[in-house]
């Protein structure tokens, strides 16, 4: 008998020094995950709590509670982390898009937000088009992704990679679109101008030198926000691994819109690509094998794929994704605007109110297809009476999922389609 008590104060004892040591490791853990990012798991502990199998020993309980314990910490670990980013610390913003989808007006919003903000307009262009490099379209997303990182991290050194000519001492001749970022026309990155030297994308106001990328870098870091504006990454799951650095704390805002929106301003804008196929369009007929034809089933296949995955809010994604109809912003502009900067944690700026108040009930600049100053409740409905039934028909067979996923309406004739009374747009919130 004495043995046999021997024996269970010994089992206890060991459980004592076995929970102890868990306790001891899991502390050391924790200063550990304080000096380094601690990995995301895709896959969580079992959980063991609400079944209990005959077979289930004493040792695998414990195990399980410490599986459990360990589990709960490193959520808190995260919860903590979460919240430090949120309290201080620069902040990142991704502004997701298509082309001809708003984007360039959902980005000056971020632009014009003031001094603190560092903004970048389609840096990734340089990417597509460099002439210097040859590889798989394939790689391309990846590459985005590399370069985003970056530039998030204000490193400019891989966008110099594609830029052409190449930069001389970090000196780039010329950016894509220079002129629509506030911050790369500032004096702290206005050097002298150089006659010699032609810049298409010049600043507006002042006359300044080629962009010296030393600059901008020291700017960029000087600010505690930036927000980027891209049509180039497609798929949302690529960006897992800039959601997941800590170094960064970016938020993803992906803007949609009607996908017969978007194909009728591209008809306009981008005419000469579409140049071979608009007399059959006004005949009544749909070139679906046409290339722009399969580029747009492209873009509602990803923006409905992306979308899906974010509103899913799988855990490395969860507060960082946010789902913006063009439309929405368009009626309702100073609400749906001061809930994107609720949702990146970003103060929603004198500066940035005032824009929006003097650009979305303007009618200058109406010819100037990239303007951002528009009569924004008009501009919504234009696409309805520029494109026939015919061709928004076959837009809804092409990305009708798509349609029905962000609450757009189809229209059954010509009729509706130009009846300004029908709205095409549910009234549908995204979380």
């Amino acid at each position: 008998m004495k043995i046999k008590y021997a024996v269970v104060f010994v089992f206890i004892v060991a459980l004592v020094i076995i929970e102890k040591e868990s306790n001891i490791i899991s502390r050391m853990s924790d200063k550990m995950m304080q000096r380094q990012t601690p990995p995301l798991t895709t896959q969580s502990s079992p959980d063991y709590s609400k079944t209990t199998p005959k077979n289930l020993t004493a040792l695998d309980m414990l195990l399980s509670r410490v599986n459990a314990s360990e589990e709960s910490r490193t959520n808190q670990t995260e919860e903590r982390r979460e919240e430090e980013l949120q309290n201080g610390g620069r902040k990142n913003i991704l502004l997701m898009a298509t082309t001809r989808s708003g984007s360039s007006f959902m980005g000056e919003v971020f632009n014009q937000h003031g001094k603190n903000m560092f903004y970048l307009f389609e840096p990734l262009w340089h990417v597509q088009y460099t002439p210097t490099k040859t590889y798989n379209s394939s790689f391309l997303p990846a590459i985005y992704r590399d370069v985003l990182q970056g530039l998030f991290l204000c490193d400019f050194s891989l966008l110099e990679k594609f830029l052409y000519p190449p930069p001389q001492d970090h000196v780039a001749t010329w950016l894509f679109r220079r002129y629509s970022s506030l911050s790369l026309c500032e004096e702290q990155v206005c050097t002298p101008f150089v006659k010699e030297v032609f810049e298409r994308f010049r600043c507006p106001n002042q006359q300044c030198g080629p962009l010296n990328l030393t600059l901008a870098s020291q700017l960029c870091l000087s600010k505690q926000y930036q927000a980027i504006k891209t049509v180039r990454v497609h798929q949302l799951e690529m960006l897992r691994p800039l959601v997941e650095d800590p170094r960064l704390n970016v938020k993803i805002i992906q803007l949609v819109r009607d996908p017969r929106a978007i194909l009728a301003s591209r008809m306009v804008v981008f005419s000469t690509k579409y140049q071979t196929w608009k007399s059959l369009v006004q005949d009544g007929q749909v070139p679906e094998n046409n290339e722009e034809w399969k580029a747009l089933q492209g873009n509602c296949d990803n923006m409905k794929r992306s979308a899906e995955l974010g509103l899913s809010q799988p855990r490395w994604l969860r507060k960082s994704y946010m789902l913006m109809r063009y439309e929405d912003v368009t009626r309702n502009p100073m609400e749906r605007v001061e809930e994107m900067y609720r949702f990146t944690g970003i103060p929603f700026s004198p500066e940035a109110r005032e824009w929006i108040l003097r650009n979305t009930q303007t009618t200058q600049n109406a010819d100037d297809f990239f303007s951002t100053q528009r009569n924004s409740s008009e501009q919504a409905e234009k696409w309805r009476y520029s494109i026939p039934f015919t061709l928004a028909q076959a837009v809804q067979r092409l990305c009708g999922p798509t349609m029905k996923l962000f609450g757009y309406k189809f229209v059954d004739d010509a009729k509706m389609l130009v009846n300004k009374s029908v709205s095409l747009c549910e009234d549908k919130t995204f979380h």
